[in-house]
């Protein structure tokens, strides 16, 4: 069916692992072979067999404005011109941390990495490093990239090959590691009660995306905050995500629960490697320089990914009805899933630009929802949309990821392609 991406892919198995570089590209979850994508454009991706395709996974949440956006493609452009890495400062890396600070206020300070994963684990040290304490509390199912500390009933591509942790991660590197159950408060103040003296964080993703999309229930994040409080633990929300895609200031803004730190990464890099974590200076001020928690990076504020990044949030910024604009093309997609599934046959989650679709009925709220759904029968409408020219994650845990460049005729192509599902 689709030749050329099969011969790219059984080329590329013979030397590099799985044939890919992220677990969740090698279709394990959903069978078959990976479409190896060689240009996109707009809402859409083209194939290395020349097909075309509705893209609602834009690169796992960047392509927020669509591809090749011209200003962020410009600003690239302009910035390959004067030189692509110095190890150096930069003014763009001031810019780029005082527009996470105006659009996300309760961050006082950012340190910019390469990689969602760096500003997680960062976020953590930084956190143990203030608090003095060893503990944390992650969440089941909530993915926080692939440290150590955080391969513990993980979700995203653990999900997808259904194993609790991974090899090479020493009992010692999770001794610390508290797990809960997302949306279940009380199951996070029982931790506190048994070891609160020793606890020094909470991390969350504040709408979970790696077990699909499960908002959070009403008081959720408000339980979690004061909890917080109570016991003098730091409260960190993963916002890789989440953060400047569903609202100008992210998950926060939306949902009005402030954090501690806060992690970002995907959107704040316009498609480019960047990620970062900030939060109140009192809590930042103990990193080197300035105090004994270490993290460094060499190619943190990368001139490329700064020049990207700047460009994605201040267009964000200066036009905030995107935001609007491509939360009422999502509603649109779930009115059209929900036309075609019933609520016994499926149940549509959704916030914002984040969206995904459980089936077998039920509310699908948390780890062990996600993991008893009906997976088979997403594999199936996966593959059956491929055909019809529409490309999802492919794994049932996983959001889908809307972007501004979605118009009409992509939907109709999509409400095509569900009409005729006859699984």
């Amino acid at each position: 069916m689709y030749p050329q991406s099969q011969v790219l892919f059984e080329r590329s198995k013979r030397i590099i692992p799985g044939g890919v570089n992220s677990p969740v590209r090698a279709f394990s979850s959903v069978g078959g072979s990976p479409v190896f994508i060689q240009s996109a454009k707009g809402s859409r991706l083209v194939d290395a067999d020349g097909r075309d395709y509705v893209d609602f996974i834009n690169s796992w949440g960047p392509m927020i404005l669509g591809h090749q956006f011209d200003p962020v493609i410009h600003a690239v452009q302009n910035q390959l011109s004067t030189g692509v890495s110095y190890g150096c400062p930069t003014e763009a890396e001031y810019t780029m941390a005082s527009l996470i600070t105006e659009m996300a206020p309760w961050v006082d300070q950012v340190r910019l990495t390469s990689s969602g994963t760096e500003a997680c684990m960062s976020a953590l040290r930084v956190a143990r490093g203030y608090t003095g304490k060893n503990k944390f509390i992650k969440f089941a199912g909530n993915y926080h990239g692939h440290a150590d500390p955080f391969l513990v009933k993980a979700g995203s591509g653990l999900l997808t090959f259904a194993v609790p942790g991974s090899a090479g991660v020493p009992e010692g590197a999770t001794q610390d590691t508290l797990i809960a159950e997302y949306n279940n408060l009380e199951n996070v103040r029982r931790h506190f009660e048994r070891d609160g003296s020793q606890i020094g964080a909470i991390i969350v993703e504040p709408v979970a995306g790696n077990m699909g999309c499960i908002p959070p229930q009403e008081g959720f994040l408000e339980g979690l905050r004061e909890l917080c409080d109570y016991y003098s633990a730091v409260l960190i929300l993963d916002e890789v995500m989440t953060g400047f895609r569903l609202a100008p200031g992210g998950a926060a803004e939306r949902l009005g629960v402030k954090p501690d730190i806060t992690t970002f990464g995907k959107v704040i890099g316009g498609g480019l490697p960047v990620g970062a974590f900030g939060g109140k200076a009192e809590i930042m001020n103990v990193l080197a320089p300035n105090g004994p928690v270490y993290q460094a990076g060499t190619l943190s504020g990368n001139p490329i990914a700064t020049a990207s990044g700047i460009a994605t949030l201040t267009y964000l910024k200066n036009n905030p009805e995107i935001y609007s604009k491509i939360d009422t093309t999502t509603a649109k997609i779930e009115d059209l899933l929900k036309a075609r599934f019933s609520k016994k046959e499926a149940v549509i989650n959704r916030l914002g630009s984040m969206i995904s679709i459980h089936f077998g009925g039920g509310q699908v709220i948390n780890y062990n929802d996600a993991t008893n759904a009906e997976n088979d029968r997403f594999n199936a409408l996966f593959h059956h949309l491929l055909k019809a020219g529409i490309y999802l994650p492919p794994s049932a845990f996983e959001s889908w990821f809307v972007s501004n460049a979605i118009n009409d005729e992509d939907l109709f192509r999509l409400e095509s392609g569900l009409e005729s599902f006859k699984g």
